[in-house]
C-alpha cells in the first residue's frame, strides 16, 4: 500500500503509529486516542507545526500502526517501541550509566539482598536506583548487619548440620539450620527488609519495639537484643533525614534545567514525607530556544521512566502540567491499585521542593555541561596563570617512555593544539643511546633528539613542555634543553600515581590540583594520550621483534625470504595458516616444507 493508502484506511480507535524515513528507519513513535485524526493530522498542510514536526514530516515515508484496546495500553506500548527502536525525533530517557539497584529475591523460598544493575520484571522487589554506585554497596552492608538475611545461593532446605560463619558473626540468621531460624521467623525478616526498602520506617519501627518488648517479657534476651539494635540502627538514619513534608507521603518530585538544546532532569524521591534519594537525566540534542515544548517533554519522560517498572508513589510532583496527564494517572493507578495523582503545585511547601528540585538540576547542569566539558580558552588561562607562563600555551607538546625491563625502549611525543590533539604532529622516536631500561636518559635522549631537530630546521618551539613522570624526568629534560641552550622553554612533569604537577624551577614545591578541576583533567589527557602512543608503538616494536625471531629461527630463512613472505602473505599469522602448496610460491618446495613443520611439529608434512 502506498502512503495515502495507509492514511485512509487507518482505524478510529487508540493505538500507536511509527513514521518511518525512506530506509524503512523508525523516526518517530507516537500514541493516539484516535488513529486516524492523529496521523493524518501531520500531513494536513493548513495545520501550524512546529519546526522540529516540519523536519520530521519532511522525511516520513511510511507509517505503520498498531491498535490497543485502551490509550492507557498505548502508553505503555508507546514507551516499549521508543526503548526499543531509540527514533531520532523522540524523546528518549536514559542515563549516564546503569546504576546500581538492590535486589530483595521475593521469588526465591528463603529471599536474600543482592546488589544488581538490571531491573527485571521477575516477581522480585526493587530498591534504588544507588547514586553513587558505591551506596549501594554500604547499604547492602547495612541491610546484612541490620537483618541478617543470608548471602549465599545455595538451596535451604534446614538439613544442615551446622551453619557457616556469616551466622557467628551475626551476618546471617541461618534458616539453613533448622534449629537455628525456621521459615516463619525469616519470613519475619523479610518483611522488615520489605518495609525498609519501601521507606515505611514508622511501621517498621513500631513492630520492631513490640517484638522487642515481647521478647523481653517472654525472657528471650538475646532476640530482644537484635530488635533494640535495629531500632537504633534505623533511628540513627532517620536523624540524618532533614528535609520533610507535613504530610507524611509517597511523592515523587521532578524538576529540570535547560539551555539551548541541552537539558539536566532531576527526580527527588520522598518516601514517608523525607527525601531518600535522587536521579539525573541529561539530554544534549533538544530543540533550542521557542522550539521546545516542556509538557511535551515532560509527557513523554515521566512515562518512559514509570514504564520501566519503577515504584508508583502516592503523588507525583512537575513543574508544568501536560497533554497525557490524566492517562498516565490511570497507568499508575492501576499499577500501584489505588489512586495516583500528578499534581502541578503553583505555591506552598510542594512548590518550593519543586523550586528546590530545579535547583539541583541546575547544579546537575552546570556540573555536567559546564565544568566536564569548559571552555577550553578559559583552562588554558588557567594554566597559563598556574605555572606562571610568559605567554598562552597554543602548544603543548608531551613525552613519554615505553620499554618492558629495557628491551625495546621507544618515546612518543604528542602535541595538544588550542586544547586538542594535533595527531599530524605526533612524533615517534626509538631510543638509541640509553640502554637498560634507565628512563632518565632515555628522556633526555627524546628531548635533545626533538628540539635539536626543530633549532636546525628553525621550526616554531612549543609553548609548554610536559615530560611523564616525576622529578627525575623533569631533571633530565632540563639538562637536554639546558644543553642546547633552551633553558627558557617552559618545562612541568606529572607523576602518575599522586598526580602532583612538577615545574621547572619549583621542583621542591609540586602543585596539588582538586581532582574534579578541568585543568587536571586537560593535563591528564595529554599525558594518557603520549602514554597510550608509547605503548602503542612499543607493543608494534615487539610484534616485529618477535616476527623476526620466530621466522628467522627457521633453516633456511634469512631476512630476504622473511621480507618476501611478509610482503605476499601480510602477517605472521596469515603464513601459520598457510598450507605447504601457498608457502612453496615464495620460498620453495623444501622451506615450504621447514616453515609448515615448524608451525605443526606434531602433525607430517605429507598431511599438509
Amino acid at each position: 500500500m502506498s502512503l495515502a493508502e495507509k492514511l485512509s484506511s487507518l482505524p478510529t480507535g487508540p493505538g500507536c503509529y511509527l513514521h518511518k524515513d525512506a530506509h524503512g528507519t523508525v523516526i518517530y513513535v507516537g500514541k493516539a486516542k484516535n488513529l486516524r485524526h492523529r496521523v493524518r493530522s501531520y500531513f494536513q498542510s493548513s495545520r501550524h507545526h512546529d519546526p522540529k514536526t516540519q523536519a520530521l514530516v519532511a522525511h516520513i515515508a511510511d507509517v505503520e500502526f498498531i491498535v490497543t484496546d485502551t490509550e492507557v495500553e498505548a502508553l505503555v506500548l508507546e514507551s516499549n517501541l521508543i526503548k526499543q527502536y531509540k527514533p531520532r525525533y523522540n524523546v528518549l530517557l536514559k542515563d549516564d550509566k546503569q546504576y546500581p539497584h538492590l535486589k530483595l529475591t521475593l521469588n526465591e523460598p528463603f529471599p536474600r539482598v543482592i546488589k544488581t544493575r538490571r531491573v527485571l520484571n521477575d516477581g522480585a522487589l526493587y530498591h534504588g536506583p544507588y547514586l553513587p554506585a558505591s551506596l549501594a554497596h554500604q547499604t547492602l552492608r547495612l541491610v546484612n548487619q541490620m537483618f541478617q538475611l543470608r548471602t549465599c545461593d545455595i538451596e535451604i532446605d534446614g538439613k544442615r548440620d551446622r551453619p557457616c560463619l556469616e551466622y557467628h558473626i551475626k551476618r546471617c540468621l541461618g534458616p539453613c539450620v533448622r534449629e537455628l531460624c525456621g521459615p516463619a521467623e525469616y519470613a519475619e525478616a523479610v518483611r522488615d527488609v520489605k518495609l525498609f526498602f519501601e521507606g515505611k520506617n514508622k511501621q517498621l519501627v513500631a513492630e520492631l519495639q513490640a517484638r522487642m518488648e515481647r521478647a523481653a517479657e517472654e525472657l528471650r534476651f538475646e532476640q530482644a537484643a537484635r530488635y533494640r539494635d535495629q531500632l537504633r540502627l534505623i533511628e540513627r538514619l532517620g536523624e540524618t533525614q532533614k528535609m520533610m513534608l507535613k504530610d507524611a507521603a509517597d511523592v515523587d518530585i521532578f524538576g529540570y534545567h535547560r539551555d539551548g538544546a541541552r537539558l539536566a532532569l532531576q527526580l527527588f524521591t520522598m518516601r514517608e514525607g523525607r527525601i531518600i534519594g535522587r536521579r539525573e537525566f541529561f539530554w544534549e540534542d533538544l530543540p533550542p530556544g521557542d522550539d521546545f515544548d516542556p509538557a511535551a517533554f515532560l509527557g513523554e519522560a515521566l512515562t518512559q521512566y514509570y514504564a520501566l517498572g519503577n515504584y508508583v508513589p502516592h503523588e507525583v510532583h512537575a513543574p508544568h502540567d501536560f497533554a497525557d496527564r490524566d492517562v498516565l494517572e490511570a497507568f499508575l493507578s492501576a499499577r500501584r491499585s489505588a489512586k495516583v495523582r500528578i499534581l502541578t503545585p503553583q505555591r506552598g511547601q510542594k512548590r518550593e521542593l519543586i523550586e528546590l528540585v530545579e535547583r539541583n538540576a541546575r547544579v546537575a547542569f552546570d556540573q555536567r555541561f559546564r565544568t566536564l566539558k569548559p571552555d577550553m580558552a578559559d583552562v588554558l588561562d588557567e594554566l597559563t596563570d598556574l605555572l606562571a607562563l610568559p605567554r598562552f600555551p597554543a602548544r603543548i607538546e608531551c613525552f613519554d617512555i615505553s620499554h618492558i625491563q629495557g628491551a625495546e625502549a621507544v618515546a612518543s611525543l604528542v602535541v595538544f593544539e588550542n586544547g586538542q590533539p594535533a595527531k599530524d604532529e605526533y612524533r615517534k622516536f626509538r631510543i638509541k643511546t640509553a640502554t637498560g631500561g634507565d628512563d632518565f636518559a632515555a628522556m633526555r635522549e627524546v628531548v635533545g633528539r626533538r628540539y635539536a631537530r626543530l633549532l636546525r630546521e628553525e621550526k616554531h618551539l612549543p609553548d609548554l613542555v610536559i615530560v611523564d613522570g616525576g622529578k627525575g624526568q623533569l631533571s633530565a629534560a632540563a639538562q637536554a634543553l639546558r644543553e642546547l641552550d633552551l633553558e627558557a622553554l617552559p618545562l612541568a612533569s606529572i607523576a602518575k600515581r599522586e598526580e602532583l604537577i612538577f615545574v621547572k624551577g619549583r621542583e621542591s614545591d609540586p602543585l596539588r590540583l582538586e581532582r574534579h578541576s578541568p585543568l587536571l583533567h586537560l593535563i591528564q589527557a595529554i599525558r594518557d594520550e603520549a602514554h597510550r602512543f608509547a605503548v602503542t608503538f612499543h607493543r608494534q616494536r615487539r610484534t616485529l621483534r618477535d616476527f623476526d625471531s620466530e621466522l628467522l629461527a627457521i633453516p633456511g630463512i634469512g631476512p630476504k625470504l622473511k621480507n618476501r613472505l611478509l610482503r605476499n602473505l601480510g602477517s605472521l599469522e596469515n603464513i601459520r595458516r598457510a598450507s605447504i602448496a601457498e608457502l612453496t610460491p615464495f620460498v620453495g618446495v623444501q622451506r615450504a616444507r621447514a616453515i609448515w613443520q615448524h608451525f605443526h611439529p606434531e602433525t607430517p608434512a605429507a598431511d599438509a
